[in-house]
């Protein structure tokens, strides 16, 4: 296959040092040995004037006559025949084809259009038919292949088939339904991948002012870990797209590591709803328990959601993966942690009113997405057409990840002009707030304190403009730090600063009275306007000198 310029740019970034070799089209091949007279082969979504099928089929003469079937997506054709138990018998399936159109390939030497000829395979004389069709159509269809020999006692073949659609770089080896996916997928892993190196940059800054908490190191975890999953996603594309084959193990990895990273972005929203870092250092015993539940709970149903994918999905229909009961069960455990985000966010918004600039916007703008997900599974299941199920769910799955991404990236940006920017407690303070003996809500929960901008306003060293303050009026106001040393002084809930006020004025003594001068004592002499005495002596008797 020859590639231009552009293509082989584009080839070369995905990695193109693992590709294997090439053939041109989706190419699939096997063998069939059954006791059935009629058996799904594979299904390929062709364009309208583009599709084209190149065959190469081997069977033993002694079991001919062989017929490959072409079903196209119309309600009175596939849809009619596959697992309608009304047309079990390989005749009714054969009925519904129309000659006219040519789906029929009579696998001998009396139709010309198979390519058929006689091979002597040792003591076995077999038919080698080599050959190709094309495909029109109105709009794209999807065409699902099948064997069959009617009457007959079973059937063996051995087939190589090539599937193309048109000669385009980004079409040919494709089905109708993927057109798009890896140009969608490599915008959306650059775009990913910005944001995770503005990530990155936030974190720096925040790093040098205290305020890289653990929310926010889980946020670029799963921004990360979504960057790797698009890249492997491209890979295999380009894989696909080089080939035909691609490497499934590589797809299977991407989508593991994307549901990693929406794993790990809900626990997140969670922990926040429920003010981890926010307005608690800590999550109580019993949340961390249920939390740990919850997520296990999540993750064995996406595990059982591959499995059943990969083993029970029938390939002669077009499925989504959503549209299973480990889908249908992932959906309500969506909805059941929108329920425990909601209850989570109103308790903290309760005991601290202050952080409405934060939870106000961070509640809305991720109840949309909460029910996207949802909403997505139910439109692709019932409101998509199945020759464009895959490339619109691609997209629209990856926009909403983007845009959760991007709503948190922007209301956690440092910088003073954030209205909604939900830290307040430096991280080196958090430890001293962990410490408290008594373990209770006085060592969890932050200080009433709303988001300051001046937090920004200085370097990466700490504050120490509010260690001290003394009031002016009589009752005097005295801050101190704990020392590490000396008897052991009461400390208060949050650990950190004890204050201490006392009327100062009935404790101190008075100030003491000057003494009187003597009535008897000469006055000091006048001091010279404008002059600087560098010289000055006085003795008694009236004896002086004078320089």
């Amino acid at each position: 296959m020859e590639v231009r310029a552009g293509e082989r740019l584009a080839w070369l970034l995905l990695c193109s040092l693992l590709c294997v070799d090439s053939v041109l089209g989706k190419y699939v091949k096997g063998i069939v040995n059954t006791k059935e007279d009629w058996v799904f082969l594979t299904r390929f979504c062709f364009l309208t004037d583009f599709g084209r099928l190149d065959f190469r089929f081997r069977y033993p003469k002694s079991r001919c006559c062989q017929n490959i079937l072409l079903y196209f997506d119309d309600s009175s054709q596939w849809p009619a025949v596959y697992k309608r138990p009304e047309k079990q018998n390989c005749y009714q399936k054969e009925a519904v084809l129309r000659p006219e159109n040519n789906q029929v390939i009579n696998l001998t030497t009396s139709y010309t259009w198979s390519g058929c000829v006689v091979e002597g395979d040792g003591d076995e004389e077999v038919l080698s038919c080599v050959g190709g069709r094309s495909f029109r159509s109105v709009r794209e269809r999807w065409w699902y292949i099948a064997l069959s020999k009617c009457g007959g006692e079973g059937l063996r073949l051995e087939y190589e088939m090539k599937l193309t659609n048109g000669q385009s770089f980004w079409t040919q080896h494709f089905s109708a339904d993927e057109f798009g996916i890896l140009e969608t997928d490599i915008t959306f892993l650059i775009i990913f991948s910005l944001v995770f190196i503005l990530s990155c940059y936030f974190a720096y800054n925040l790093k040098g002012r205290q305020l890289l908490h653990t929310t926010y190191k889980m946020f670029m975890t799963a921004a990360g870990v979504e960057v790797l999953s698009l890249l492997f996603h491209c890979v295999y594309w380009g894989l696909y797209a080089r080939d035909g084959v691609g490497n499934g193990s590589l797809k299977l990895l991407g989508k593991l590591l994307f549901s990693v990273s929406f794993l790990v972005f809900l626990l997140m929203l969670i922990l926040l709803g429920k003010g981890f870092t926010v307005t608690r250092a800590r999550i109580s015993h019993s949340g961390s328990v249920k939390l740990s539940i919850y997520m296990t709970v999540y993750t064995i149903t996406y595990v059982i959601l591959f499995i059943y994918e990969a083993e029970f999905f029938d390939p002669g229909e077009v499925l989504y993966a959503y549209d299973s009961p480990a889908g249908y069960g992932l959906m309500g455990l969506q909805l059941l942690a929108y329920v425990w985000f909601c209850y989570a966010v109103l308790v903290s918004l309760k005991r601290y009113p202050e952080k409405q600039p934060f939870y106000v916007p961070f509640f809305t703008t991720y109840t949309l997405w909460f029910f996207a997900v949802p909403v997505m599974a139910l439109i692709a299941n019932y409101g998509i057409p199945r020759w464009a199920r895959e490339k619109i769910v691609n997209g629209i799955q990856l926009g909403i990840h983007l845009y959760a991404h991007i709503v948190f990236l922007v209301i956690t940006r440092p910088s003073a002009a954030n209205k909604n920017f939900p830290y307040h407690v430096r991280t080196s303070q958090i430890g001293i707030l962990l410490s408290s003996p008594k373990g209770g809500e006085g060592g969890e929960s932050f200080p009433h304190h709303a988001y300051g901008n001046g937090s920004f306003v200085g370097d990466s060293q700490p504050n120490f403009t509010e260690l001290f303050s003394i009031q002016s009026d009589p009752v005097k106001t005295v801050e101190e730090t704990v020392a590490c040393k000396g008897p052991e002084v009461p400390r208060n809930s949050e650990q950190k600063i004890i204050t201490t006020a006392a009327d100062l004025t009935s404790i101190l003594p008075p100030p003491p009275i000057p003494p009187r001068l003597a009535a008897r004592s000469p006055p000091l002499p006048p001091r010279l306007p404008s002059f600087t005495e560098y010289f000055s002596m006085q003795g008694g008797g009236g004896f002086g000198t004078k320089a």
